[in-house]
């Protein structure tokens, strides 16, 4: 069988398999992603694996640069990584994708065993609910309208018909007098 082939067969059983699964997501028919772990899980991580042109002959790219692991850190980002490569070179040939996402969810555990969050996501969260009172209260002032008083809505009023529009040539100016 050829790679595109392997592929398209591999993507239906993907699809079945994951049906409903809220932890699968296939961004185009080539890659997907998988988060390891519950939603509001520290230890949660986000794997995402595209294919090459020719895979399941070649390794498919496997990437863990999604924002959802920015609490992560390198190291044990690099970690994971590695230790995928190494299921990714015994399951050279084969349609690998589903057993990369399993051997995940088995080995969650020792993967984040050296993990310790990062915690940038809350420092930038502090600025911005820092900054945001102070801004509010200047667009109150630059949304109040002008008021009129009785005299001058009665007097726009006459010059406009019933729509609010000025009529035809109301500034025109008399060449011939």
């Amino acid at each position: 069988m050829s790679a595109n082939e392997d592929q398209e067969m591999e993507l239906e059983a993907l699809r079945s398999i994951y049906e409903g699964d809220e932890s699968f997501r296939e961004l185009s028919p080539v890659s997907f992603q998988y988060r390891i772990g519950e939603n509001g899980d520290p230890k949660a991580f986000l794997i995402e694996i595209s294919w090459t042109e020719t895979y399941p002959q070649t390794p498919p790219i496997i990437s863990m640069n999604a924002f959802f692991n920015n609490t992560i850190s390198s190291a044990v980002k690099q970690s994971i990584l590695a230790k995928l490569q190494e299921a990714v070179e015994v399951n050279l040939g084969t349609a690998m994708t589903y057993t990369l996402f399993e051997y995940a969810k088995d080995n969650k555990e020792q993967f984040m065993e050296n993990h310790h969050p990062v915690n940038s996501t809350t420092s930038i969260s502090n600025i911005i609910s820092v900054e945001t009172p102070n801004i509010a209260p200047s667009n109150k002032k630059k949304d109040k309208k002008e008021q009129l008083s009785k005299a001058q809505k009665r007097k726009l009023a006459d010059k406009t018909d019933h729509k609010g529009e000025l009529p035809r040539g109301w500034n025109w100016v008399d060449v011939v007098k």
